[in-house]
């Protein structure tokens, strides 16, 4: 019973963000429904005490990142910056590699730290144009933007400044260049695979006579034909934010050392901070930041007239996304404090392998949660003591643990009620019976890779 009550918990919360009610809301009702379930007395003792303490503590430590992240894609969108780096990308891998150009397209703008929202409606105008005059059924764009933007570039690819690659630093003391040769193996894998998949699908329905369709919805106008920025130019702050990541990476360690301790006149007690918990959250901070000021350097003109109503748009959607990632890690510290749940964890230790079970206990939670960073941040805030000391005892550096986890996050959080699965078939005007076929086979390649990742580092040794 107890752990029927946690699986009906989540089914309900899955349910109602399908059917489009708000995370915000239904996560905390959902979680103490289960609580109530178990022990009523304890609703507002869970409510107060380990919901709003846990969604709280996510706040303070990755609202900025979501903030930041957000203005800094918007800024890229309006300075025309993104709309050059996709012409120069298909104009440079021709239209006849459209599924080919607009995966490295979406990749491209996520590693260089646009958030998947922006690129998501940054991409869709030119994915359009260039599926049709290709004759590439439109039902395999929201497949070929998830393998771009949703797979490897955020989690897989050592530096990326997405959540999903820094939540891990805070428990593992890692940096967001962790394990690299296992992340770039990983992508590789995620990336050849997905192109092979849908290049496959592409040939199948050509042999069908199928091309681009007709009768869409949202169909984007044509793509404006005013000059564009150089996208040499457009991809100089793109580029500063991975190389800033790397150099304050270096640099805050070396300027703070282990621990940082500061004393203000109006505190009684002194601030106390382990630098290895933030290093890896500040390093995309101060990166993204530099990154927004050099692209209103190199745009002003363009960038002045819409930066007010461009950044309230940014600032919106960044609340909006970091409280619906932090009302699920709330939902799931609740969860993770019931009975049912520790039959759960009991029976996932039974895994004799550390990264086997930091996996699948990551992958089962993030496609529970269709969230990426919120089945990891949950995971992790349960686990992470846990699959720290499974990695001493069987000798495995924090940092592949860090590339493993931060991998399966981003596999079954794609299933069908993820929020950013119903936007990008909102946007591009398709349904789930249309196109999530195709978003779902490259969810079980990523998954997979995961897997194939782990077992290369059991054989070899390399990470």
């Amino acid at each position: 019973m107890a752990v029927l009550i946690c699986i009906s918990s989540l089914a309900f919360l899955i349910f109602m963000a399908y059917r489009g009610f708000s995370v915000i809301l239904f996560a905390p009702i959902a979680a103490l429904l289960a609580v109530a379930l178990t022990d009523p007395s304890l609703v507002p003792v869970t409510y107060g005490g380990v919901f709003m303490d846990r969604m709280a503590g996510f706040l303070k430590l990755y609202f900025p990142i979501f903030l930041l992240g957000a203005v800094f894609g918007k800024v890229i969108e309006i300075s025309g910056f993104s709309r050059a780096i996709v012409s120069a990308v298909i104009g440079l891998a021709g239209r006849e590699r459209a599924i080919f150009s607009l995966a490295v397209v979406c990749a491209i703008l996520v590693y260089g730290g646009v958030t998947v929202f922006v690129v998501v409606f940054a991409v869709y105008p030119f994915a359009a144009e260039t599926f049709r005059q290709s004759a590439i059924p439109k039902r395999l764009i929201p497949a070929t933007i998830t393998l771009g933007a949703f797979c490897f570039a955020t989690d897989a690819l050592p530096g990326s400044p997405q959540i999903q690659n820094l939540i891990p630093t805070t428990f593992f003391g890692t940096t967001a260049w962790a394990a690299p040769v296992l992340g770039v193996l990983g992508a590789a894998l995620i990336l050849g695979g997905g192109l092979t998949y849908l290049e496959w699908r592409r040939r199948r329905a050509m042999a069908n006579g199928e091309g681009y369709g007709t009768g869409h919805l949202n169909e984007p106008e044509l793509v404006e034909t005013e000059r564009l920025p150089s996208a040499w130019v457009a991809a100089i702050p793109l580029l500063a934010v991975v190389a800033l990541n790397v150099i304050f990476t270096e640099v805050i360690p070396a300027i703070y050392g282990p621990k940082i301790t500061a004393t203000l006149p109006g505190l009684k007690a002194p601030i106390e901070i382990a630098v290895s918990s933030v290093t890896g959250v500040w390093a995309a901070q101060f990166a993204l930041a530099v990154g927004i000021l050099l692209a209103c350097a190199l745009a002003f003109p363009a960038i002045k007239r819409k930066f007010a109503d461009a950044t309230k748009v940014a600032v919106g959607g960044s609340l909006l996304a970091s409280v619906n990632t932090a009302s699920e890690y709330g939902f799931g510290a609740v969860i993770a404090t019931l009975p049912g749940f520790m039959v759960i964890a009991a029976s996932t230790s039974a895994i004799t392998s550390p990264l086997l079970q930091e996996a699948l206990s990551i992958i089962t939670l993030s496609g529970i949660t269709g969230s990426a960073s919120g089945g990891l941040s949950i995971a992790l805030g349960a686990f992470s003591t846990q699959f720290m000391e499974a990695a001493r005892l069987a000798d495995i550096p924090p940092a592949v643990l860090h590339r493993i986890a931060s991998m399966a996050s981003g596999g079954m959080d794609t299933l069908p009620h993820n929020g950013t699965i119903i936007t990008l078939l909102a946007v591009t005007g398709l349904t789930h019976r249309q196109a999530y076929g195709d978003i779902f086979a490259i969810t079980l390649i990523k998954t997979a890779a995961v897997f194939i990742v782990i077992a290369f580092y059991a054989l070899t040794g390399i990470y």
